[in-house]
Formats: structure tokens, C-alpha cells, sequence
């Protein structure tokens, strides 16, 4: 109890006394001893890395130990280090020197490690031992004063003062102690003979050998000698060298000789032979890795070293001759190991951040790595690097200690996976490496507008088309991810003072452009609207793409005579002459189409004649001319049926019916021509008793008309809106004439229906200077007379 008692005060001491800080580098470092029980104070983390104590638990304060056992743990709400788990010195650090529990305090946002140590100072809890019950000893009385006998050492499993430091023995007049320290530092005791022996007075002896520690206080270990005092045999062996040291490679194959050991006897015969063997000073594990050759002395390895394990050792050896009783005489192998580089470095990520934003800064710290090698020297020392090539970099922060930081922009389109090999590279010759391959993922972020396909679409659409049908697709795409490349159309603009809203609509989700209302291409042939893309990113990215809409024309207008115009409600009329011959121009029919290309190509034929063999239009132009000359038997009245076509698919036409009166003189007034117009059928016989009534009246008023013709000549009007245009002409006709063009009128001809300006077709110079009904109208009955059309030149 007393001794408990005096070990706890001593703990509180130490405590008090050992606590220190090293503000270095992020480092702390406190000393407790062993045995502490759970929850005992260590050290304030926050205060000692001035940390505010608030921020722990937010921040995820954490304690990392290399070993993964929690010996010790961060009260998050004080800062206090304390004692987690029960701290044995012997069981963690066995018999070296300095115990180091080391750790790492990882605080996160931001990133920051600090490395603490905390010493554990030994506490003496082990009284010495020795292995034997009892130590048995046989001696010739003829051994002479001052031999010595080393005995068997005791064993504490404390270190420092707390260890083995005192040997005593129980009095008697024949034996003395002799303790010595040996190069570990450890002590061991010899039996020294101070008085010669004699078996006769004194045949054996018990002796109380006793281990003492230098603990406060002290502990203490004894064993029993019984020495047997033994005749004859009276020369111990002796060998060559108190101490062999060899060197040996870590690496050394099964089977090497480390070295050979000899000893002589100077008794002779069976005392001079010598057995070589362990003393039991020699570890377990020494007789594990080496065996020794008991005739031949030989020290061989036996089993694979490691520098690592252990870097020396000390074996003890003796020599027992084969006397009576045998007496052994001792020295000792002391072996040095060399490391080689046979250890590859290890690396540890202490902490990972598997994803890291595309827009991250530079400098941003993705995980923590550790890297060690258990070698020494050059063979430990490594160099840790990652590929140059990747916007990141490996940072030293702490020898061993390495961070992975950002050094360039990220770009998760380019980019969305970083595999980074992380190579780890000792020193040694050769060197040895260890690679790990931390995998990073890159978060999106909205960066990228969507990207039409192509920035202009043209469209077609045939006129007369169905409402809400698709006419066209728009494609935009966005590389960003996930909601960021959610793409959503819509379209801009006005079309005709409207929103293009009440002309398109467009599908937000794919795309898809249709057409609310059906279009005429008449009225409207192209437009043009934008289409918008946006994603769906915070804040929302957008662009526009062109979509230029074509309509296409279809055969839905049929062709429209313009000339000649029809006169009493369905049929036109003409006057030709019977002196015309083969060739001649009666007329041209003048028509137009709203349609446009093929569909306004137009094409004339005749469908009906009075007379097939008489007239003929020309397919093209629809000039009506005469296929041969007129002879007397022909009929006066002439009526064609010609039909327009166009060039559409299906085919659109019209027709116009044509009364031709033939007259042997064309000034001759023509009485009821709207009659003849609209009774086709009057037969010949009426025409001719109407020309010889009024044939005298006319040639009285022919001089006259022809005097006002000559006014008159000098006009020249056009057809516009049912009112006809006289020609004339202020020379005689011949037969070249006929054929004779008047040039076009420049100005545009505009008619009723239609959005169009119609070109005026080409005027044509005719013999004849005026036609009966201008003759009817204007001379005769002397109408009304309207503004004239733009006056011609003869």
C-alpha cells in the first residue's frame, strides 16, 4: 500500500514537473509516466497551438495515432489531452530507452495538422526477476583465490534507474559479489572466490543472492546459489579473446559464419575437452537468429535477420570441459548489423478530400500524406513526388509530412478524374520506391453555356402547312453536369409588329419548333427568329442560335388573265382584219400567277375554235396569230376557248373566251358589238345585212373619223381595269409591221387580288389605229371621258 501510495505522488510529480511545449513547427510535446489511469490530465491542445476551443468540434478535431490505437483522446469541448486507455511503457516500448507515443492533431476547415509526442517515462512497477528458481554451482576445491563466477543476471522489464542497478550477496568467509556494467549498460554479477576452498572442511554452500533496482523505492529480487565443492578438475578454460566482435550484413544468407570462438584447457585428457554453448544470458531470440557449433565453436546465422528488429547483438558464450566436475570458462560475441536498403518507403494518407470543386483555388489542399522508411541513413531518407503534368502539387510541411495542394486551374470537362500516382523514393543503392494512387474527383460547376449545334438553321416549310406540326429541331449542348447542363429553349423576337410567339412555338425541353399557324407565301416568304438556350446552373448560362425559315411556294393560285379584259361579263372580243395573212397578230393574252418558279411558269393552248385551222397561240407567249390568210368563206365571227396553265403539281388553270369578228374594212362602225360578244351564236347571214345597211352610212363618217384619228394617234393607253387602250400608228402598214413590238412600259401594272406588282406585258404596234369599241365609246357616243393612262409614242 505504502508503495502504491509513493508511486502515485511520484506520477503527480513527474506530472507537474515533465509537462513541456515545443511551439516549433506545429509540434507539442509532453512527458507523463506509465500507468495512468483513464481520463488523467496530459496538456491543453488548444491553448498549447493557440487553437480557439470553440472551432474544435466544428472544425472535426481529431487525434490520429501511427499505431491506430487511442491511448490517448481530445476532449472537444475543453481542449484537454487526457489519457484514453491504460499506458504499459514495457508492453509498448519494451526495454528502449525513450518511449515516444506519437500522434497528430488534424483540424479541418481549413486543413491544419499539428504532431504532438508525449514521452512515457517509466515507472518502477517491476520488481527484478531471474528466470531460474536457483543457480547451482560446482566448483573444484582446487580453484584458486579470486576466481569469479559469473551468475545469472536478474530481469527487469523497467528502464533507467528503475532497472537492475545493484547485486547483493549474503554474508559468508569464502565468496564475495563483484558487480560490473556492460557495454548496454546493464549489470550483471560474478561470484568472486575471496578464500580458497576445502571440501573437507566445507563440502557446499547457500548463498541469498539478491537483485536490487534504483526506483524509489526500492524493488528487489532473489535467488538461491547452491555451490558444490568439487575435486580434481581444477583449470577452467580460457578463451583466446574475452571479447569477439563481428560485423555482418542484414542480409546475410542462411548458414553464414559470423565468426569461429576458441578456448583451451590446461588440464589434460577429458578435462581439456571442450563443449562451446550458449550461457543463459543469451535472449531467446539471439538463439533463434544464430547457432553455435558445440565442437567446432562456429557461429552461424540460422535465420533471416533484420536491422530493423535490432541492430547488434550480444551473445555469451562458455567453453565446459569434460572434467569432473566440468568447469567453463566465458566470453562473449558481439555482432553488428549493417542495414541494407531492403525496405521500400510506406506511404499513409492521413487525410483525403475525395472531391475538389473545378473553380478551387490554388493552393487548396486536397489530402495530407505521410511517408517514412524504416531504414536508417541514406536507406531512410525519401523523396516523395507526383506528376509534373497535373494542376497539383506536392508540398512539404513537416519531414516525412506532405501536403497536396492545387497549382492550377481544374476543369471538370477536361478533366472529371484525377488517378494520381504519388511516388515515394528512398536514398539507398539501389533505391527502392512505393507508389499509391490517390483518386480526386472534380465537382462541376456552371461554367459552360450551352452550345448550339450549329449557330444558323435554315428551315423549310411548304406554305398551307398544318398548324402545330414540327417543322424543325434546335440542338444545344451543355458540357457542364447535372443541373448545369439542363438545357430549356425559348424563342425572341417579333415577327410582322407580333411576337414570333403567335407564329412558332418551340418545345422547352427538347428542342422541337412548330408552327402555329399555317403560312402563305404570298404574303410572307421568309423571317428569321432567335432561338435561347439556357441551362439550368446558378446563375443560368445562355446562348441563341439563328433560324432563318423559308416558305415554299405551292400551286395554290391559279393563273389570272389580265388581257384581254372581259366584256360583258365572260368573253372578250377582237376585231381582225380579212386582208390579214399567215402570221398575223390578233391579240395576246396577258396573265399572271401569284405562285412563284414552276408553279408561275405558264403555258397557253386552245380548247376551242370556231375555226382549228384558222388561229393559233403561241405556248410560251400567248400571242394569238393567224395560221393562214383569211379567205371570204370564213366565218365572220370567230370564238376561242384558250386555256392558261401553269406548271404546278397538281396543274392550275384558266380560261378566257375570245369573239374575233373579221371585217373587210376594220373602221367600219360595228354596231352591237356586246351583243355579238355575248350571242356567239348569230349567224353569219345577220352579220352581213347589218355591213351592207350601214356600209354608206360609214363611209360618210369615215373621212372624219379618220381625221380624228390623226388627233389621236398620239395617244397611247393601256388596259386598266376593264377601260381598253387604243394603239396607233402614224404610218402605213405593211407586212412587216405585223410582227413589229412597241416597247414595254416601265411601269409596274397593278391589279386587285393580288400582293404583287405585275410587270406590264410588251405592247404591240398595230395596223389598225382604232378599235371599234374606242371608236363607239369615245368618238361615237362621246362618253364621259376618265383621266388617260401614261400617253405612248408612235
Amino acid at each position: 500500500m505504502a508503495n502504491s501510495q509513493s508511486n502515485n505522488a511520484l506520477m503527480l510529480a513527474v506530472i507537474f514537473l515533465a509537462c513541456t511545449l515545443n511551439l516549433g513547427f506545429g509540434e507539442i510535446r509532453y512527458s507523463i509516466p506509465e500507468e495512468l489511469e483513464r481520463g488523467t490530465f496530459v496538456g491543453n491542445v488548444a491553448e498549447d497551438l493557440g487553437l480557439n476551443v470553440r472551432q474544435l468540434s466544428a472544425r472535426k478535431c481529431r487525434l490520429v495515432s501511427a499505431d491506430g490505437r487511442q491511448y490517448l483522446e481530445v476532449n472537444l469541448e475543453t481542449g484537454v489531452l487526457f489519457v484514453n486507455e491504460r499506458i504499459d511503457r514495457e508492453l509498448l516500448c519494451a526495454q528502449a530507452p525513450t518511449c515516444i507515443l506519437a500522434f497528430q492533431i488534424i483540424i479541418e476547415n481549413p486543413l491544419e495538422m499539428h504532431r504532438g509526442e508525449v514521452e512515457i517515462l517509466d515507472v518502477n512497477d517491476n520488481s527484478p526477476g531471474f528466470p531460474e528458481s536457483a543457480i547451482v554451482l560446482q566448483m573444484a576445491e582446487s580453484i584458486a583465490a579470486g576466481s569469479r563466477f559469473p551468475l545469472e543476471s536478474a530481469l527487469d522489464p523497467d528502464v533507467g534507474t528503475n532497472t537492475v542497478t545493484d547485486y547483493k550477496i549474503s554474508p559468508n568467509e569464502h565468496f564475495g559479489l563483484k558487480v560490473r556494467t556492460r557495454e548496454d549498460s546493464t549489470k550483471i554479477a560474478e561470484l568472486l572466490l575471496e578464500k580458497p576452498l576445502d571440501r573437507e572442511r566445507q563440502a557446499s554452500f547457500q548463498l541469498i543472492l539478491t537483485a536490487l533496482d534504483g526506483g524509489i523505492p526500492h524493488r528487489s529480487g532473489t535467488i538461491q546459489i547452491s555451490i558444490i565443492v568439487l575435486d580434481i578438475n581444477d583449470n577452467a578454460p580460457v578463451f583466446e579473446h574475452e571479447v569477439y566482435r563481428a560485423s555482418l550484413m542484414e542480409n546475410a544468407p542462411l548458414g553464414t559464419l559470423v565468426m569461429r570462438v576458441n578456448a583451451v584447457d590446461r588440464d589434460q585428457g577429458t578435462n581439456a575437452e571442450l563443449k562451446y554453448s550458449f550461457t543463459n544470458l543469451v535472449s531467446q531470440r539471439a538463439r533463434e537468429l544464430f547457432i553455435l557449433d558445440p565442437e567446432t565453436g562456429e557461429v552461424r546465422v540460422q535465420e533471416l535477420l533484420d536491422f530493423e528488429e535490432a541492430n547488434n547483438y550480444e551473445l555469451d558464450v562458455q567453453a565446459v570441459d569434460n572434467g569432473s566436475p566440468a568447469i567453463a570458462g566465458h566470453s562473449k560475441v558481439l555482432i553488428k548489423l549493417i542495414d541494407m536498403n531492403d525496405n521500400a518507403p510506406e506511404i499513409t494518407l492521413t487525410s483525403l478530400s475525395s472531391k475538389v470543386s473545378e473553380n478551387a483555388a490554388p493552393g487548396t489542399v486536397i489530402a495530407l500524406i505521410d511517408v517514412m522508411d524504416r531504414d536508417s541513413g541514406a536507406n531512410g531518407q525519401v523523396h516523395c513526388q507526383i506528376p509534373t503534368e497535373m494542376p497539383l502539387k506536392l508540398q512539404s510541411i513537416l519531414k516525412g509530412h506532405y501536403k497536396l495542394i492545387t497549382s492550377g486551374v481544374l476543369d471538370r470537362e477536361t478533366a472529371p478524374l484525377y488517378n494520381i500516382p504519388v511516388l515515394a523514393r528512398d536514398s539507398g543503392s539501389p533505391p527502392l520506391s512505393t507508389n499509391k494512387t490517390i483518386q480526386i474527383l472534380v465537382s462541376d460547376v456552371n461554367d459552360n453555356a450551352p452550345r448550339f449545334s450549329r449557330p444558323v438553321y435554315t428551315v423549310y416549310v411548304m406554305e398551307n402547312n398544318a398548324p402545330g406540326a414540327s417543322i424543325s429541331v434546335v440542338t444545344a449542348f451543355d458540357p457542364d453536369l447535372d443541373q448545369n447542363s439542363y438545357v430549356s429553349y425559348s424563342l425572341k423576337g417579333n415577327l410582322q409588329n407580333s411576337p414570333v410567339s403567335t407564329y412558332l412555338n418551340v418545345n422547352s425541353m427538347n428542342g422541337t419548333i412548330y408552327a402555329l399557324r399555317s403560312f402563305d407565301y404570298e404574303h410572307l416568304k421568309t423571317f428569321q427568329v432567335q432561338v435561347q438556350a439556357r441551362d439550368a446552373g446558378v446563375p443560368p448560362l445562355s446562348s441563341s442560335a439563328t433560324v432563318n425559315v423559308i416558305i415554299l411556294d405551292q400551286n395554290d393560285n391559279a393563273p389570272l388573265i389580265v388581257s384581254p379584259s372581259a366584256r360583258s361579263g365572260s368573253a372578250a372580243g377582237e376585231v381582225v382584219p380579212q386582208s390579214a395573212d399567215q402570221g398575223y397578230l390578233v391579240t395576246k393574252i396577258i396573265a399572271t400567277d401569284a405562285d412563284s418558279g414552276q408553279n408561275a411558269r405558264l403555258s397557253y393552248q386552245i380548247l376551242q375554235a370556231t375555226d382549228p385551222t384558222l388561229f393559233a397561240v403561241a405556248r410560251h407567249s400567248g400571242q394569238i396569230r393567224t395560221m393562214r390568210s383569211i379567205s371570204e368563206q370564213d366565218e365572220t365571227t370567230q370564238r376561242l376557248v384558250v386555256v392558261v396553265r401553269d406548271n404546278g403539281q397538281p396543274s392550275l388553270s384558266s380560261t378566257v373566251t375570245i369573239f374575233l369578228l373579221i371585217l373587210a374594212n376594220v373602221t367600219e362602225k360595228i354596231s352591237e358589238t356586246s351583243n355579238l360578244v355575248s350571242n356567239p351564236g348569230y349567224s353569219s347571214d345577220l352579220n352581213l345585212y347589218l355591213i351592207v345597211a350601214f356600209g354608206s352610212t360609214s363611209f360618210i363618217f369615215l373621212v372624219t373619223i379618220v381625221l380624228l384619228v390623226g388627233v389621236k394617234c398620239h395617244q397611247d393607253r393601256n388596259i386598266i381595269q376593264g377601260h381598253w387602250a387604243p394603239v396607233c400608228c402614224c404610218r402605213p402598214m405593211n407586212s412587216k409591221d405585223i410582227f413589229t413590238r412597241a416597247p414595254a412600259p416601265t411601269d409596274p401594272l397593278n391589279y386587285t387580288g393580288t400582293a404583287q406588282n405585275i410587270p406590264f406585258p410588251e405592247s404591240y404596234h398595230y395596223s389598225v389605229c382604232l378599235s371599234p369599241e374606242s371608236s363607239k365609246s369615245e368618238f361615237l357616243f362621246l362618253k364621259p371621258y376618265n383621266p388617260p393612262a401614261p400617253q405612248g409614242q408612235c
